[in-house]
């Protein structure tokens, strides 16, 4: 059974930072690829960015492409998510994915588990 838990949430000023981690239960975390999605209230899950499996590429939304960046720590089944120069328009519900085959993707679709979201907040 594989579990993913999230952390560091929070409420924050336009302009600020916050980092996102995302724990994952499982022996072959280095083959997964991991994606950040987030849901506003009454809106769609939407990606965010996605790691394909260990040393893979990396993709961002538009709306987020300079300003947050994926990582992870194989080491620690962990993957970050540096948000930077927060806006107001970022606040939503962050889930952590796992696609335990690997390919990675923008849509919400082939990853088979998620995180139980935690909450970011921007204030303007």
């Amino acid at each position: 059974q594989v579990r993913l838990v999230e952390s560091g949430g929070g409420l924050v000023q336009a302009g600020g930072s916050l980092r996102l981690s995302c724990v994952a239960s499982g022996r072959t975390f280095s083959s997964w690829s991991m994606g950040w999605f987030r849901q506003a209230p009454g809106k769609e899950r939407e990606f965010v960015t996605c790691s394909r499996k260990s040393g893979g590429t990396t993709y961002y939304a538009d709306s987020v492409k300079g300003r947050f960046t994926i990582s992870r720590d194989n080491a620690k089944n962990t993957v970050y998510l540096q948000m930077n120069d927060l806006k107001p328009e970022d606040t939503a519900v962050y889930f952590c994915a796992a696609d335990s085959w690997g390919t990675g993707s923008v849509r919400p679709g082939p990853y088979d588990y998620w995180g139980q979201g935690t909450q970011v907040t921007v204030s303007s």
